[in-house]
């Protein structure tokens, strides 16, 4: 099997081009390193199957020869990010998806988009589940994510109803693990690099915000799973567990051993106060539940950033 991955060289593209290699497949990762790094492909860059394309996927992409899949993953994806870059934001969301689908459209491949939990907005429905439309504000500053995803999965449906190509859509939860960026700016990998330097941990609000955390390795094995099933409509894959970001903060300065203190800060413009999926589907279509418990990951994932961290 030949996959294209674009935003290969992401948190979670970097994962998904490593786990598709030991499967078996031929795997071309597609990235301009707008947010992503090379150091996140060095374990695959020489290895046998794997092909690297720098490419910026709002233009045209070509790619010669034969292709089964192609996953689209290329997007900034932290808030950080996308309040910086809110342009390209919106033009990979669009153009981006509409190039990837014409390319799985003229190779006969299938087509998987990595939507977001985001496409839900500040949810007045809680847990979530995929039927709900969502509570989104489209000309606020986090607007630029949101609706780039909600149309992305407009266009993925179009292509499906109307040219046949046979699409998946994944709703990514919070996800979390090695090879997160030190200033990404979400959460976790804020949290980890303040306790691990002993300094404040910002939590914005009063942190009674709500949260459901998912280790990369879960979310790898979700999309593998959504890969082979036969489904044409959104499914949640994220962890149920919920927690507010000021128990997140507090875990992590456990964990860490850490002396850092908790300060608070103004909550920015439209963040959602809750987030939890309904994973019914996943269970029900996939077989899939999150395995790795939450300690667990956080554990795995401070010893990356203290390595990191360390140079």
């Amino acid at each position: 099997m030949r996959v294209l991955v674009t935003g290969a060289a992401g948190f979670i593209g970097s994962h998904l081009c490593e786990f598709l290699l030991a499967h078996d497949c031929a795997v071309v990762g597609m990235d301009n390193f707008i947010t992503g790094s090379a150091d996140n492909l060095a374990s695959i860059r020489e290895r046998r199957g794997f092909a690297f394309v720098e490419h910026n996927v709002t233009e045209y992409i070509g790619l010669d020869g034969p292709l089964d899949w192609v996953l689209h993953f290329a997007s900034p994806a932290s808030p950080l990010d996308y309040l910086e870059l809110p342009i390209q934001t919106l033009k990979v969301g669009a153009l981006g998806t509409h190039n990837a689908l014409g390319l799985a459209k003229a190779k006969g491949g299938k087509f998987l988009l990595a939507s977001t939990s985001e496409v839900y907005g500040d949810p007045l429905v809680h847990p979530q589940r995929e039927d709900y439309w969502g509570n989104v504000n489209p000309i606020g500053p986090r607007g630029v994510y949101d609706e780039a995803k909600r149309f992305a999965e407009a266009m993925t449906m179009a292509y499906h109803r109307v040219h046949g190509v046979d699409t998946r859509i994944v709703r990514v939860f919070n996800s979390f693990g090695p090879r997160m960026r030190l200033n990404d700016g979400r959460a976790i990998p804020a949290f980890m690099t303040q306790a691990l330097t002993n300094a404040p941990l910002t939590v914005f609000g009063d942190g009674s915000q709500t949260r459901s955390f998912q280790y990369i390795s879960d979310l790898i094995d979700g999309l593998w799973r959504l890969m082979h099933a036969s489904t044409n409509n959104p499914v949640n894959i994220g962890n149920p567990h919920e927690m507010t970001l000021l128990e997140l903060a507090k875990r992590i300065i456990r964990l860490t051993g850490s002396r850092s203190e908790i300060v608070f800060r103004p909550l920015p413009v439209d963040d959602p106060k809750v987030r939890q999926p309904d994973i019914s589907r996943a269970r029900s279509l996939l077989g899939w539940e999150p395995v790795v418990d939450t300690d667990e990951g956080l554990k795995r994932t401070i010893e990356w950033f203290q390595a990191k961290l360390r140079g």
